[in-house]
């Protein structure tokens, strides 16, 4: 269901975000980050003299290394454009998310080692995306293993404890988790 139709109006700012979840051959996932800040004008900036529109203001890239089990293993920032020249010198400290598991508490965490003048705000804002990314790759992971081994037939698929709760659709209460649950109980009977 699309929008309900806008007013009359002109598109001043962009901002594109990629974001992808690979499976490395060591096991590890490496969710990688872009983000892209554009201007539809130009205009004059302190360090960098004139911006043009359609230059990148934030041209940024985050990767995080997770293990299995979602802790960071290894983080890498970089920050191809940036408004201030001074920006880029805070890239380096994204390592220290490094040892924090993508969970319950991991962005309280980031900002304990990133936040405030240690960090940069466009790379804190990606963070919550790449956790969900991790996440979802994760998944991805033990789907396309079971896909290949057969697949998984819908009466199988499970709610991870994880996600209960995290959303509408995983209310613990609600019709969704109360269907997959009388489905696990019917396999169970009759498996017994």
């Amino acid at each position: 269901m699309p929008l309900s139709p806008a007013e009359s109006r002109e598109l001043l700012h962009l901002r594109d975000i990629d974001i992808r979840g690979y499976l490395r051959t060591d096991g590890m996932l490496d969710i990688e980050a872009h983000m892209v800040d554009t201007k539809t004008y130009s205009f004059g900036n302190h360090d960098r003299g004139r911006i043009n529109a359609g230059e990148a203001l934030h041209g940024m890239w985050l990767r995080l290394t997770v293990d299995t089990g979602l802790t960071v293993r290894r983080a890498e920032a970089a920050m191809d454009s940036t408004p201030h020249a001074i920006c880029p010198g805070v890239a380096p400290n994204f390592a220290r998310l490094e040892g924090l598991t993508i969970g319950r508490g991991f962005l309280k965490g980031a900002m304990e080692r990133v936040g405030g003048t240690q960090g940069c705000t466009h790379l804190r804002e990606l963070l919550q995306q790449v956790a969900t990314v991790s996440i979802q790759t994760m998944f991805s992971i033990k789907a396309h293993k079971a896909a290949r081994e057969g697949g998984v037939s819908e009466d199988r698929w499970e709610i991870p404890a994880a996600l209960l709760n995290s959303c509408h659709a995983y209310d613990e209460e609600g019709e969704l988790v109360k269907a997959v649950r009388e489905r696990a109980a019917a396999r169970a009977l009759s498996e017994a």
